[in-house]
């Protein structure tokens, strides 16, 4: 069983999204170990990660900005392996990138719609719903089409409180198909925003692909609270990136 242990070969995998990081340890067949921390938590990961199996390998997806890789990479020395910061690509892991700027494109949009592809095979729409809500068009022969970023839930109520100060002392609120409060109708008004974006995507790749259905996957921290309110057909699928992040080392090495 020990040497059985210590034969294997890990892949640390790492989601730095702009509120915390996703990480995953990978032994080839299945997750050993996954987590989640906030951005503003990032430096207590020592205490998780030292724990861990040594990884072989390691790579990272960061939109977090400098100052989150400075304290990755100090964070990463616990092993003596060198970090892959992937970046994105014209074209990886059977997707073509058709961005006008191929590395303008977010590396954890790009992780996902190569983790998305690697599933479905087929034209389909990603969608991650986080701080903000990214939906991503994919055609059935691997080539992204465009997609669109909106504010997030959080990021929604948060926008209009901090602008309207009888907003800020409201409750969380709850979906109603009327609301009849306040703090309701913030909720509500916010899920119909992502929802009604998100469906009108789904309808104009509909037409462009000539189909009457295509699938979508839905990630990310919200990805649950609006899942019950959408019309498009669906799965939800966690850790969507960090899926991505397995196919493009596999494909690395």
């Amino acid at each position: 069983m020990v040497g059985e242990f210590l034969s294997k070969r890990y892949l640390l995998v790492i989601d730095s999204g702009n509120t915390a990081i996703k990480w995953g340890l990978h032994d080839g067949d299945r997750w050993v170990a996954r987590g989640i921390t906030l951005q503003s938590e990032r430096m207590t990961l020592t205490q998780v990660w030292i724990k861990l199996p040594a990884p072989s390998s390691i790579i990272v997806s960061n939109v977090a900005g400098l100052s989150a890789v400075k304290d990755l990479e100090l964070l990463l020395t616990l092993w003596p392996v060198q970090p892959k910061w992937i970046t994105t690509q014209a074209s990886q892991c059977g997707v073509r990138n058709c961005y006008s700027n191929p590395g303008q494109l977010g590396c954890d949009r790009w992780a996902a719609l190569i983790a998305a592809w690697c599933i479905l095979r087929q034209g389909c729409l990603v969608i991650n719903v986080g701080t903000a809500m990214t939906v991503d068009a994919l055609a059935d022969t691997g080539e992204f089409l465009g997609g669109i970023i909106v504010p997030g839930l959080g990021l929604m109520k948060q926008t209009l409180a901090s602008r309207i100060d009888a907003l800020s002392f409201l409750a969380p609120g709850s979906f109603q198909d009327f609301p009849n409060n306040t703090e309701n109708a913030l909720y509500s008004g916010a899920i119909h925003a992502l929802a009604g974006s998100l469906e009108r995507i789904y309808d104009r790749q509909l037409v462009y692909l000539n189909k009457q259905g295509i699938p979508a996957i839905l990630s990310g921290g919200d990805a649950a609270l609006l899942s019950a309110h959408i019309r498009v057909p669906h799965r939800v699928v966690n850790d969507l990136v960090l899926e991505g992040l397995v196919a493009i080392s596999r494909e690395s090495s």
